[in-house]
């Protein structure tokens, strides 16, 4: 910038030259102030110089009206000239500076400066994350500074988890008194891992622990380390950790840290420099260089546990690895009820009913069935959130939005009716099997129909009979629709896609082959291979597949046999389906005895609704054997 101001000088100096013209003579001034050529107020005597300037239009000097003249030093001689012509000058007139000329004329050069450096600047600053610039800045740390004023979650927001939650409350505990925990002779876990999947609460509970404890907390995330110049991750380790321990007592917040964690070596590198692998063991070392009395925790928190090196997750460096994991039907409910306090619910809401519905729902998706619900109703104009609203808020996070407004085919319609008729009648027949919740063949995401169970329990893991009843559940549908239609579609391609994955994993991972035995064939799961490795041989491949068909083949015969057998029952069920749409546990219980149903169909709904707008006598039902011609092609909207 210097250098540049300097050259702007020079140009304007040599280029600009003086803005004065010179007159050659006393008398030619003499003779141009005879012809009223001159500004009778602007005469200004100096020793050696007279300087005046030129009225508008004076030829030759259109350019520089300013001039001068060069007298002797006696002044006197010049002044009584004037005076004898009656031309004033005065002390005070304008007399031209070389210096006023030049900022005058380096004016707009010095704006386009200030210009340029006050935007550059900024732009730096902003780049480097501080006033060292962005060159001096890369190797800073990227971290957030939170403390207990600036986070509103605390431990109360954690619901769910309370095993989780008690150990992460004993280092709050420590960190507010360690002298309790010190007396012993015990010290401070230098490191906290939290492992879990997505959306179990791992970054709620790091938020949590600002909230609880009274101490400085550094948030920073893995691939904030990692910049596209080599060492910069290394050198932010040392930054953040420089500052932690300044800062003492407080917590670091690692989060996705199998972003720089990553087990070393694992054939992927091509031989030169890996950062990431610089970034780890700068991590290593710096959690290796804690003292017992620094009192800085770091807790870090991953997804992907199993591809992290070993020599981060040993003790001495993260000494607690606390597992985050889904929640029970009890953990469901109490994390129902801490997002149900944020909105209004109808008191008449059984949440535990909901909360046996959501198997398998994390933390994260059960926060999302309340806000949903809560839009759902919202849209309905209700005052409350009605258990209706969560049921469809929770089938819409799962599975996808009902498309009442796609036009279906009768022929398509038949076809799924039959097929979700299929998996009904063999999820109610088999004990072993879970609970039949609900039945519609109302499109929903990428589905035509859906059959949903409402499990009684939570399952930790898979019994043989309730695998093999999931089996034959999900070959009813295919069965029914060959049956009733005399062909196969292309519906059943998830059910094929699960009934292989059972079985395939039945073979492979849980020893459930009398031929193959005890054995575990599916190998390690986070080998970093480009090919996949297979520990056995091509003929026990062979078994392999001969097993997984076997168990196929029965589950297929075997729903054969059982829809052969109930067939009167698909039939009755599809057949409510084409009327009704959408039959529940109970109305399939009724049809399965022999019962008919006469609820109102949703031709009659609308039609009831139509009528009372229109202020007529509503149409009486149709009778069950009735066919409704609702003109729509099979798809109504929604009796609501």
């Amino acid at each position: 910038m210097l250098i540049f101001v300097g050259l702007m000088l020079w140009v304007t100096f040599v280029y600009a030259g003086p803005q004065q013209a010179q007159i050659d003579s006393w008398a030619k001034f003499i003779a141009y102030v005879n012809d009223d050529k001159v500004e009778l107020d602007s005469v200004r005597i100096e020793p050696g110089y007279v300087y005046a300037t030129m009225k508008d239009g004076v030829k030759g000097f259109e350019n520089k009206k300013h001039v001068y003249v060069n007298t002797t030093d006696a002044t006197a001689i010049y002044q009584k000239q004037l005076a004898d012509l009656n031309v004033p000058y005065s002390a005070k007139a304008w007399i031209p500076s070389f210096w006023s000329q030049l900022l005058l004329g380096l004016a707009p050069i010095l704006i386009i400066v200030l210009l340029l450096w006050f935007f550059i600047s900024r732009s730096m600053r902003s780049a480097g994350g501080g006033p060292g610039g962005m060159i001096g800045n890369f190797g800073k740390s990227k971290h957030k500074l939170r403390t207990r004023d600036s986070v509103s979650v605390t431990f109360d927001d954690v619901a769910g988890i309370d095993e989780a939650k008690e150990e992460l409350t004993e280092i709050v505990e420590f960190l507010k008194n360690p002298s309790r925990f010190t007396k012993l002779g015990g010290r401070i876990p230098r490191g906290v891992l939290l492992e879990g999947l997505p959306g179990c609460g791992k970054t709620l509970l790091a938020k949590a622990i600002a909230g609880e404890a009274d101490v400085p907390f550094f948030s920073i995330s893995g691939s904030d380390f990692v910049e596209m110049f080599v060492g910069v991750g290394a050198s932010r380790v040392r930054d953040l950790f420089k500052q932690a321990k300044e800062n003492s007592p407080c917590i670091i917040f690692l989060d996705e840290i199998d972003a720089v964690g990553r087990r070393r070596g694992g054939g992927f590198t091509t031989g030169g420099h890996d950062e990431r692998e610089q970034t780890l063991n700068a991590i290593l070392v710096e959690m290796d260089g804690f003292e017992a009395n620094d009192q800085v925790i770091v807790v870090a928190a991953t997804n992907r546990v199993d591809v992290l090196d070993p020599a981060l997750t040993r003790p001495g460096r993260f000494d607690r690895q606390v597992a985050v994991s889904l929640p029970d039907v009890v953990g469901r409910k109490k994390i129902l009820e801490v997002h149900a306090r944020k909105v209004k619910m109808s008191p008449d809401v059984d949440l535990e009913r909901v909360a046996r519905g959501t198997p398998m729902f994390s933390g994260a998706d059960l926060a999302a069935i309340i806000n949903e619900a809560a839009i759902i109703a919202t849209m309905s104009e209700k005052d409350h959130i009605e258990l209706h609203d969560l049921e469809e808020a929770r089938d819409k996070i799962r599975w996808g939005r009902e498309h009442r407004s796609r036009r279906v085919e009768e022929q398509d319609r038949i076809l799924t009716a039959y097929h979700e008729a299929g998996h009904a009648t063999v999820q109610a027949l088999l004990e072993d099997a879970d609970p039949l919740h609900k039945v519609t063949i109302i499109p929903r995401g990428p589905m035509g129909g859906a059959t949903f169970s409402l499990p009684e329990k939570d399952r930790m893991g898979y019994g043989r009979k309730y695998l093999d009843a999931t089996l034959r559940v999900l070959c009813g549908g295919r069965i029914a629709e060959l049956k009733k239609t005399g062909e196969s579609s292309s519906g059943a391609s998830m059910d094929i896609k699960m009934l292989t994955r059972y079985a395939r994993s039945m073979v492979l991972d849980w020893g459930m082959s009398k031929r193959l035995g005890f054995i575990n064939y599916s190998g390690e799961e986070n080998r970093e291979s480009l090919m996949a490795d297979k520990d056995y041989s091509e003929e026990t491949a062979r078994i392999i597949d001969e097993e997984i068909k076997a168990i196929i083949d029965d589950a297929y015969t075997d729903t054969e046999r059982l829809i052969e057998a109930n067939w009167d029952n698909v039939v009755a069920i599809a057949e409510a389906l084409l009327r009704y749409e959408t039959l529940q546990n109970d109305d399939v219980e009724r049809i399965m005895r022999g019962e008919l149903l006469d609820k109102p169909t949703v031709a009659d709904l609308l039609s009831a609704e139509s009528s009372s707008d229109q202020g007529q006598t509503p149409s009486a039902p149709a009778a069950p054997d009735e066919e409704p011609d609702t003109g729509l092609g099979g798809m109504m909207p929604h009796p609501a």
